[in-house]
């Protein structure tokens, strides 16, 4: 097929959407690590899960056997109000870079939620109803997952108490009211809500929080409200599961046009954004049919795959919850109240992080004043207002085209859109008025969170 046959947007028909959600785990030679109980320090069991999380949640978190998992008809009609959605070429910004590269990217903002998180946010908010849950408690760092999880509770009549990350609570005002119009009630964490925040308050006076800090209450939360279970927009192995959707359907529409990447590229936090973009990729690359380069991007401000240590650590700051092996700075790591965008945990999802173990991706870390004005360059050429989080992939993308302009090789470049930064004007203003800083940890500060990782063989 010709270039001029290649369409500025490809979407897939309704009847091409996935039907399964692809289990990554299945096709992994080296397994993640299983988790493990903080009590015993032995593998989690269902058992040991039941008073945390839904029941079909926890067979999904836990499996990994079986490669395709069915979407009930119910999360499959839902996804129908913005799914499939576009793979879009961005031929603009190749003639404004003049590079020789092809751009595409998988746009995830066409939903009120403005990210991919709703993809996950849905099916989680579905398994609780089915159980027969009265509610759910979950963290948020930026906003868009507590936002999108506020959407499928209220579509799903179930309540939603979420802990957002107090300096995010403070920064983004109008992210807190979308979920709170939704229905739910809306926590700057670490409060004095719960046992455990309290004492991270008595530990660090002051704080504007974390992810970790954020989880650590909503588990507790959950656990000591009857008819309640956690649900989280990252990181665990059953939300990468649930936002392969995105990598399957960029995969479907690339194959329609008989189009193969060079390069995928997308931001990384907890990880289920990437994971879900590069599953059905990376199993061709596992399986040695393809050999993509596949570039995980994360902020220099809480970098744990580029500088973080591979081992057994607490999912949360309070060490309430499992212990998980993946690429980490440190439970206790809180990143600077600076940084503007998500991707503020301190730990990444422990496939990924067997995935770049073994060397079959790669990782960099972007300072954040070029992450906005990367931003800033896209949104003038593409129309697009991007996200924070997304505009790490953009940075990394464009770097990738601007290779090619200078060594005139005509790769093709796919990265994640998470979704839109409308709600992130504060930040932006901030990069407007030349205020927004850059922040990079020290060796010592690295350190000083590595110190108190727990002691497993």
């Amino acid at each position: 097929m010709t270039e001029k046959t290649i369409p500025y947007k490809i979407y897939l028909e309704e009847s091409e959407m996935p039907t399964a959600w692809y289990n990554l785990r299945a096709d992994m030679i080296n397994k993640p690590a299983p988790l493990l109980n903080p009590d015993t320090l032995k593998p989690m069991t269902a058992e040991d899960l039941a008073p945390v999380f839904c029941e079909e949640l926890i067979k999904q978190e836990l499996d990994d056997q079986t490669p395709y998992f069915e979407i009930p008809k119910e999360i499959h009609d839902f996804y129908k109000m913005y799914r499939p959605a576009p793979l879009v070429r961005a031929y603009c910004l190749e003639e404004k870079l003049q590079t020789p590269a092809k751009i595409y990217y998988k746009f995830e903002g066409n939903n009120t939620s403005g990210s991919h998180k709703l993809n996950s946010a849905i099916a989680q908010a579905y398994y609780a109803k089915k159980q027969g849950l009265k509610g759910v408690t979950t963290e948020t760092g930026a906003g868009q997952w507590g936002t999108a999880l506020s959407m499928a509770c209220s579509y799903l009549g179930l309540d939603c108490k979420v802990f957002m990350v107090k300096c995010s609570y403070e920064q983004k005002p109008f992210r807190r009211e979308v979920m709170r119009t939704y229905g739910a009630s809306v926590t700057p964490s670490p409060s004095m809500e719960t046992e455990v925040g309290r004492k991270i308050l008595e530990k660090h006076p002051g704080t504007t929080g974390s992810l970790g800090c954020a989880i650590s209450e909503a588990v507790e939360a959950a656990t000591n409200l009857d008819g309640y279970r956690y649900v989280l927009g990252s990181v665990l192995n059953q939300v990468l599961l649930h936002q392969t959707i995105i990598g399957l359907e960029t995969k479907a529409a690339l194959d329609k046009y008989d189009i193969i990447p060079d390069i995928i590229i997308g931001c990384a936090g907890g990880g289920s954004n990437l994971g879900g973009l590069i599953a059905p990729f990376m199993r061709e690359k596992i399986r040695g049919e393809k050999d993509y380069r596949i570039i995980a991007v994360e902020p220099a401000s809480c970098p744990s795959l580029t500088r973080g240590t591979y081992a057994y650590d607490y999912c949360d700051t309070g060490m309430v919850c499992p212990l998980s092996k993946m690429y980490t700075l440190g439970s206790n790591y809180i990143p600077a109240a600076n940084h503007a965008g998500g991707l503020r945990y301190h730990g990444m999802n422990p496939i990924l992080s067997q995935l770049y173990h073994d060397g079959l991706m790669e990782a960099v870390s972007v300072k954040q004043t070029e992450v906005f004005a990367a931003a800033q360059e896209f949104a003038r050429v593409e129309g697009i207002l991007p996200a924070p989080e997304s505009s790490h992939a953009i940075k990394v993308a464009l770097d990738e085209a601007k290779k090619c302009k200078e060594t005139g090789e005509a790769k093709t470049i796919v990265f994640g859109l998470t979704g839109t930064g409308y709600f992130d004007m504060y930040a932006y203003q901030k990069f407007n008025d030349g205020t927004l800083t850059d922040y990079i940890p020290t060796d010592e500060e690295i350190e000083k969170g590595l110190s108190g990782l727990p002691q497993i063989g």
